[in-house]
């Protein structure tokens, strides 16, 4: 008898507030360790110490605010979901395959009722199953969720929420200033945990202690897990592709919503560069970039991947035209 693993999937919805609270335990034992144990005191102590205390409370605090600001703008924010009647239409001037929709407007090319097979005739067009409902690019069904994300990345236990179109940016936020936190609390606390394992003095309450030394090993895993994943990313976006889609790609042309660096950053932080490091976006960004409602994405130039158009446009008329042109990219994660 075969497993069905997203009958799971609710235990994953009930943790829920659970996932917040615990994410909010961590950075109370933080706080408690570096502010209130630790560099609070050493405040008042004058010279040097009150310096570096100063400095470590102010980067602390700063951090510790744009953490707690991403994170939530994740955890509220709706990564985005197909709008009710939304159907594939065809680019007239391309001629391409049905990569954009619209409610109103466009050449509706199917119904639900031939969904299946118009799927089958031409491969541009997606249809969820589960959903029952037409697919825009880059859109995945989240088991979890229940429903069909906007360029859809994963689904995140800590976020307790998709990852997709509409709060992707506040996720990468949340990595970085994660990031950024959790090593400056293992670095401050060194001082303190290094004692543990010589022969020098240790100062503090039990409390304290015990405090500083969960705080100190917790930052640490932390730091570097986060690291990775961070790394991992930034790199995702370095190549306008999503986790899903990274695992998804195997030996094929060059991916065409790789738009060179520079503009696949602006898809996702924005273009206007004073938001890139906080967890909102520009009145103009958001009226003017199609990816950040997630229902359409800029493409390549038509001339970077003309074997490639051709051989989608020759493949929907002979199945014999699949093996005339063969791609001259090769696409790597």
């Amino acid at each position: 008898m075969a497993w069905n693993v997203f009958k799971y999937c609710s235990v994953l919805r009930a943790l829920g507030s659970v996932m917040i609270l615990l994410v909010l335990g961590i950075i109370g034992v933080s706080y408690y360790a570096v502010v209130v144990s630790t560099y609070g005191p050493a405040l008042f102590n004058g010279g040097l110490d009150s310096i570096t205390a100063f400095v470590v409370l102010l980067l602390f605090h700063f951090l510790l605010a744009m953490l707690l600001w991403s994170y939530f703008s994740v955890v509220i924010t709706d990564p985005g979901g197909v709008p009710p009647n939304w159907t594939p239409t065809l680019d007239e001037e391309r001629g391409d395959n049905p990569l954009v929709g619209s409610e109103d407007g466009g050449i509706n090319l199917i119904s639900n009722q031939s969904a299946m097979q118009s799927k089958r005739t031409n491969p541009g067009i997606r249809f969820c199953q589960k959903c029952n409902r037409f697919k825009p690019p880059r859109c995945h069904h989240c088991s979890v969720c229940g429903r069909c994300i906007l360029k859809m990345d994963h689904h995140c236990v800590w976020v307790v929420n998709c990852v997709g179109a509409l709060n992707y940016k506040y996720f990468l936020l949340f990595l970085f200033y994660t990031f950024l936190e959790t090593g400056l609390v293992t670095i401050s606390l060194l001082p303190v945990f290094i004692p543990f394992f010589t022969d020098d003095e240790i100062h503090g309450t039990p409390a304290s202690l015990v405090a500083s030394f969960i705080t100190f090993v917790l930052n640490l895993a932390f730091v570097l897990s986060i690291m990775g994943f961070l790394i991992m990313h930034v790199s995702l976006v370095k190549r306008n592709t999503t986790t899903i889609e990274a695992f998804e790609k195997k030996t094929s042309p060059k991916w065409h919503y790789d738009l060179g660096w520079k503009l696949n950053f602006e898809q996702v932080l924005g273009k206007n560069k004073n938001y890139w490091f906080i967890p909102a976006y520009s009145e103009d960004d958001l009226e003017q970039l199609a990816s950040l409602k997630g229902l359409e994405y800029p493409k390549r130039p038509y001339s970077d991947d003309l074997p490639t158009r051709k051989h989608n446009l020759k493949g929907s008329h002979s199945i014999h035209s699949r093996s005339i042109t063969k791609p001259r990219f090769s696409f790597q994660f």
